[in-house]
């Protein structure tokens, strides 16, 4: 190959059409492998060269060595994440049709920070944020017609650093001292949460942890008294993250009564239902969103638990002004008429970064590939799954459940006590039939099964229920129970 020349257009096509062959039949035989990389630190570097090539391969002539690199060097460091056998920490599944999307985008190569650079990209997301809307019956308050708006973020944590600076600039308009502001979240809410007060420039003592309940939902009590006491103490309370199942557990924070008690103070209520708000699709769990309406932000991740790959996040606003305030600088360069006028939506104003790709194309695809109906049928199959694991939980003598499993997510733990459990999640991820997490509830070690990955089906749960007996029987936990 000559030097500085470029892969034709024929040999693109043929090494595609391989790679797209290569993915397939990954996916295809993906349960031949362990779900969790055997590999030990290291492992991965020392197979690749020490310094990168002077001279380019020719890949219409060496690219099945290419792949052969990928099985030999790549695929063994893989924990496979899209194993029907993962219940790790939470679904990030795909599909067929988010995978040709994303190749779709990185083929265009579109910039889409501004509606000029590509008003495709901008318009096909704007059109599927409000196609989400429809989905999931959220508030049409949040719809691109009104005051508010969506937009799609790589991840939850990024919204909600966004909504930390919306508020921010909303409690700024009547203060002068960020030391004054606080933020809220329950005990149980995710570690971004923290994050984003230490990025936005807030003091992390402000931050208040709010107790939860015997269900791991904040307390509403508990944060309106919280509230006041701050009010009181000459505070301004500037964001409250609701979590519309937690990390932990898919416990539900009581939405509409945490936004009752913001309220009369004007604290920001951001609304944080990154894995669990794909089962509002399903309209008889919509009841996850009650209160939604009363909320000044929202997000949730297509591309945990809605086929959808990662990165995509559905992040919309009650009132896009704020975030606009926060976010929005126009130099020279990008200045033009259509955004002047009003007339566009420019999304670099609406995220931390300047750049961004046109993410909307997987989700369009995801969404015209299966509609409505086929979102509904595979979602529901995951929370009766979810359901058929807690009973076997609850049916053998050894084990009992640890949390509420009110999607799912399930929460359980032998009664041998700590170190039973703890050796029960090393040696089933060892075998490499299945993958689990724990966490700590109430200072308590507990297992979590988490239920959502494309392929899982029924004979992947049952098969992971035998193991974990098997296990467990082998550890002699049953000799030795204690609380």
């Amino acid at each position: 190959m000559d030097d500085g020349h470029h892969l034709s257009s024929a040999d693109f096509r043929a090494q595609g059409h391989a790679l797209v062959d290569w993915i397939a039949a990954y996916l295809d035989g993906i349960e031949a492998h362990p779900v969790v990389s055997r590999v030990a630190p290291g492992d991965i570097r020392r197979q690749l060269p020490p310094h990168p090539p002077e001279h380019g391969e020719d890949f219409a002539e060496h690219f099945p060595q290419v792949l052969a690199d990928i099985d030999r060097v790549v695929v063994p460091g893989l924990t496979h994440w899209q194993h029907p056998s993962f219940f790790a920490y939470f679904p990030s599944n795909t599909s067929g049709p988010s995978i040709l999307g994303e190749l779709l985008s990185a083929g265009l190569g579109v910039q889409g920070m501004l509606w000029a650079t590509s008003p495709a990209c901008t318009e096909v997301e704007t059109h599927m944020l409000d196609w989400l809307i429809d989905l999931l019956g959220l508030p049409e308050v949040f719809r691109s017609t009104g005051p508010g708006g969506g937009v799609l973020q790589d991840s939850a944590s990024s919204a909600t650093l966004c909504a930390l600076l919306a508020a921010r600039e909303r409690a700024v308009d009547a203060i002068a001292d960020l030391t004054r502001c606080t933020v809220y979240a329950s005990e149980h809410a995710h570690s971004s949460v923290a994050r984003a007060v230490r990025i936005a420039g807030l003091d992390p003592s402000n931050l208040r942890l709010i107790p939860a309940d015997a269900a791991y939902a904040m307390r509403a009590d508990a944060f309106a008294d919280t509230l006041a006491a701050d009010v009181r103490a000459g505070l301004v309370p500037t964001m409250v993250t609701a979590t519309v199942g937690t990390t932990s557990s898919t416990a539900i924070d009581p939405v509409r009564a945490i936004a009752t008690a913001a309220a009369s103070t004007g604290c920001w209520v951001h609304v944080d239902a990154a894995l669990a708000g794909t089962a509002a699709v399903c309209p008889e769990y919509r009841w996850i969103h009650d209160g939604l309406e009363l909320a000044d932000s929202y997000c949730f991740n297509p591309h945990k638990w809605m086929f959808t790959n990662f990165d995509c996040d559905a992040f919309y606003v009650a009132d896009r002004r704020s975030l606009l305030q926060a976010l929005s600088a126009t130099p020279e360069y990008l200045r033009n008429p259509a955004t002047a006028s009003g007339e566009v939506i420019d999304y670099r104003d609406w995220q931390i970064p300047l750049g961004r790709r046109f993410r909307a194309l997987k989700l369009w695809f995801v969404m015209r590939h299966y509609g409505a109906h086929g979102l509904r049928h595979h979602i529901r199959a995951h929370l009766d799954l979810a359901q058929h694991f807690a009973q076997l939980v609850r049916a053998h003598p050894d084990f009992e459940l640890a949390a509420p499993v009110p999607l799912n997510l399930v929460c359980f733990r032998h009664r041998g006590g700590e170190d039973v459990n703890a050796e029960i999640v090393e040696r089933c991820n060892a075998s490499g039939e299945l993958y689990l997490t724990h966490t700590r509830l109430d200072g308590r070690y507990v297992i979590r099964c988490s239920i959502g990955q494309t392929q899982t089906r029924r004979r992947h749960v049952d098969a992971a229920w035998r193991q974990i007996e098997q296990v467990a029987a082998a550890v002699g936990g049953q000799s030795g129970r204690r609380g």
